[in-house]
């Protein structure tokens, strides 16, 4: 391990605008005192990724980096969703740096346990996480269903860090690694834990965040849930075929229940439990069909091969 790595510090950003200056005052307070510490490089730097933005976050990437120190700029041609934003950045810093610190905007994710992950990193662990120790700033539909969701992917089987979102450090050779994945269909919180190096843990608060608004509506959580667990589980698709062996068993008793009852002339007329049992399994089937369709778009998707993202512009130190 090298005593001062070289630390590039990849922001994803999409209408960042309200807190860009904000944002880039602390990450560069922080590398000061980092480097005026020989704990990094001088040659650190922050590189912002501007995902499509239709505001004033490219033109303030631009001017940070013209006037202020550490500040560089990625800029995607579209917008390109936040996985992809932050996979560009990664990207692009990985012949430039030994170390590479992923990181919201918005900075509720606590920076300064930063030099605690750079200690971990110099103990030999190669993917350091950042981990809230709580979620007391989120709303309580927000907090529940996060927790249902972190309980689900478990159950499915996908490799997960609890209370872990995009916040965390990696070394040079687990950004590597982690550029061989090449499936389209990104959820680096389950992709990362399959590198296989050493991890650690790091704990933080996370604090409100302090301009702008949550980039993250209902709709976008909804999507990155069935993305995570279809892009890392087959589970749902097995249980379609256990779901579809009992109510053949189901079906088979009906079957028989049905033949006594016509034998001994004890049929009675049963439009409700039959048009019930229609929506019933009509609703199953429909269900199964939209699960194993999930699969089949995301085997589209991926068999076309087509580039994640088009970068517009580049500007490093």
């Amino acid at each position: 391990m090298k005593e001062t790595p070289t630390l590039a510090i990849v922001v994803p950003c999409y209408k960042e605008e309200a807190v860009l200056h904000e944002t880039h005052r602390r990450l560069s307070t922080l590398l000061d005192n980092l480097v005026s510490g020989k704990r990094i490089s001088p040659e650190s730097y922050i590189l912002y990724v501007n995902d499509g933005s239709t505001d004033q976050t490219w033109p303030i990437i631009k001017d940070l980096y013209q006037n202020t120190s550490y500040a560089c700029g990625l800029n995607l041609a579209g917008n390109v969703g936040h996985q992809n934003a932050l996979f560009a950045g990664l990207e692009a810093v990985i012949e430039r740096c030994d170390i590479a610190v992923s990181i919201d905007a918005d900075l509720q994710d606590d920076i300064n346990v930063i030099p605690e992950m750079i200690d971990r990193y110099q103990e030999g662990y190669d993917i350091v996480y950042g981990v809230r120790k709580e979620r007391k700033t989120d709303t309580f539909f927000k907090r529940n269903t996060a927790l249902a969701f972190y309980r689900l992917m478990k159950a499915m089987g996908v490799k997960s860090v609890y209370n872990h979102a995009d916040y965390r450090l990696m070394s040079q050779r687990a950004v590597r690694q982690l550029c061989r994945f090449r499936e389209r269909n990104l959820y680096l919180r389950g992709m990362v834990p399959l590198i296989g190096y050493r991890t650690a843990c790091v704990y933080y608060n996370r604090d409100k965040r302090f301009a702008g608004e949550s980039k993250y509506p209902l709709r976008k959580m909804l999507n990155f849930a069935i993305d995570g667990i279809t892009s890392f589980s087959v589970k749902p698709v097995r249980m379609i075929f256990w779901i579809g062996c009992i109510f053949i068993l189901i079906a088979l008793c009906v079957t028989a229940w049905t033949l006594r009852a016509y034998f001994y002339h004890n049929t009675v007329p049963g439009w409700s439990s039959l048009m019930i049992s229609l929506w019933f399994v009509g609703g199953i089937i429909l269900v199964a069909l939209g699960i194993v369709g999930e699969y089949i778009g995301k085997i589209y998707i991926e068999v076309k091969d087509r580039p994640r993202y088009n970068e517009e512009e580049l500007l490093l130190r």
